[in-house]
């Protein structure tokens, strides 16, 4: 009965976020994950980042409708006393019920297998060009094609780590570990572990990897305060060397983006030799050991080292495109310190997104996420079903005068680029008191 239920505060269930002492609100009812954290399939990182509050929204958007009756045995048997639930998570959670009972959580549409094919047929022409032709364009463009079939592996990964796409969980955990491990060299635990956190904490600056990119890149004149990324576990320090770096990094933006690569396979090789708990480390290890044995195989059948360089740089530079639009969606959003909270997950992830408009032909070369904001809402969603949801997506925002971003390709990269520059423009500015060194006052004192 109602008189029996034991209630706690919100002041109270915020007392329970530390590691081994996790209490989590959903609809009201409380929930202990402190022992389920190290089995959560979406990585323990998440669930530290959102403990002592509601997470109703979030959970509404990570988990289908079978994962409720999992709760259960996770209840404290305490309910949540005086959480009110804003008008704008009501909408939300009304949507993502009609959005359930019309099937297009389940309607995936054909897009996995056309990805497929695309993979295995530019796999073939690649190794065929490789191997059968003499001609130094032919082998261009045999990178270039490379360079596209890692583009369509990584969505492959990227759905596959989101949502089922094939017949089968073990299906698809298969296919996350070919499309990304073996066919693209990045790990699907590497890619799980800062995605998942990513998609929590939308563009916070201390909580979100995916704005961490010092000394390289700031977003935000808040990282020249050398914070503290809660993710990493370390300083993002702004010393005489990031300060250099982001003073020009309106202008190493895309040559950067060429070489990313190589970070994102450094991060790969960080993660799985690590101390850390890493879900199917041996697995992931033996699908990278996969792509390092024909990568470098498929290169030295080149007959010369020219040829070689020329045929990664290729296959570098078309991958370039998008790492460029995965930075595109994020970089000239808005931006917070702090942890993800449970009262504004639907702001904070139209805040944190910048979609890009395009026509229904080019949904291939996006992968989907061009509707950046509609992905973060509802990442179980279909790629497929993006479309068909954004206008909806754009009247809750503009009944609740929230922002929805939507630019060209061309007009993202503008505004990316003046987020970049004000940044660099700031670091620049000798006031501020970061230690000097010679190089930098030779280089920067006529500006």
């Amino acid at each position: 009965m109602e008189g029996e239920r034991k209630y706690i505060t919100c002041e109270e269930l915020k007392e329970h976020n530390k590691p081994g002492d996790l209490w989590i609100s959903i609809q009201g009812k409380v929930y202990n994950v402190s022992d389920w954290a190290k089995e959560h399939p979406g990585g323990d990182t998440i669930l530290f980042n959102l403990a002592g509050q509601d997470v109703t929204d979030a959970f509404i958007a990570y988990h289908p409708g079978t994962a409720w009756q999992y709760l259960g045995k996770l209840f404290t048997g305490f309910y949540l006393k005086d959480f009110k639930v804003s008008e704008v998570s009501k909408d939300y959670r009304r949507m993502a019920s009609e959005f359930s009972k019309l099937g297009l959580f389940e309607k995936k549409g054909h897009g996995a297998l056309y990805s497929i094919l695309i993979i295995t047929t530019l796999l073939y022409l690649v190794v065929y060009g490789v191997l059968k032709s003499e001609s130094v364009l032919v082998h261009l463009v045999c990178g270039m094609m490379l360079g596209a079939l890692w583009i369509e592996g990584a969505y492959i990964g990227h759905d596959s780590g989101h949502y089922q796409i094939m017949s089968s969980r073990m299906c698809n955990d298969i296919a996350q570990i070919l499309a990304g491990n073996c066919l693209t060299g990045i790990s699907i635990a590497w890619w799980k572990w800062t995605h998942n956190a990513h998609h929590i904490a939308c563009n916070s600056l201390d909580y979100d990897p995916d704005l961490q990119h010092i000394p390289v890149f700031a977003v935000s004149t808040k990282f020249f305060n050398s914070i503290t990324s809660i993710f990493y576990g370390r300083e993002l320090k702004f010393d005489p060397v990031a300060r250099f770096l982001i003073s020009y990094q309106h202008f190493t933006y895309y040559p950067v983006m060429v070489v990313g690569r190589v970070n994102l396979f450094i991060q790969t090789f960080l993660l799985l030799f690590s101390r850390s708990s890493v879900p199917n480390r041996a697995l992931n290890i033996m699908g990278i050991l996969v792509f390092w044995t024909w990568f470098p195989l498929l290169v030295s059948c080149l007959p010369t080292w020219s040829e070689r360089v020329m045929f990664v740089l290729a296959s570098f530079t078309v991958t370039a495109l998008q790492h460029i639009q995965f930075t595109l969606n994020h970089f000239s959003g808005d931006t917070y310190l702090g942890p993800p909270t449970s009262n504004d997950w639907f702001e904070k992830q139209a805040a944190g997104t910048v979609d890009i408009s395009c026509s229904t032909r080019m949904d291939w070369f996006f992968g989907g996420l061009q509707f950046q904001l509609e992905h973060h809402l509802f990442p179980r969603l279909p790629r497929c079903q993006l479309r068909t949801i954004s206008p909806t997506v754009k009247e809750l925002c503009k009944k609740h005068n929230l922002p929805y971003r939507s630019l060209s390709f061309w007009e993202a990269n503008l505004s990316t680029l003046r987020t970049l520059r004000t940044a660099a423009l700031q670091a620049r500015d000798l006031s501020n008191p970061v230690p000097k060194n010679l190089v930098w006052e030779a280089l920067n004192t006529h500006g």
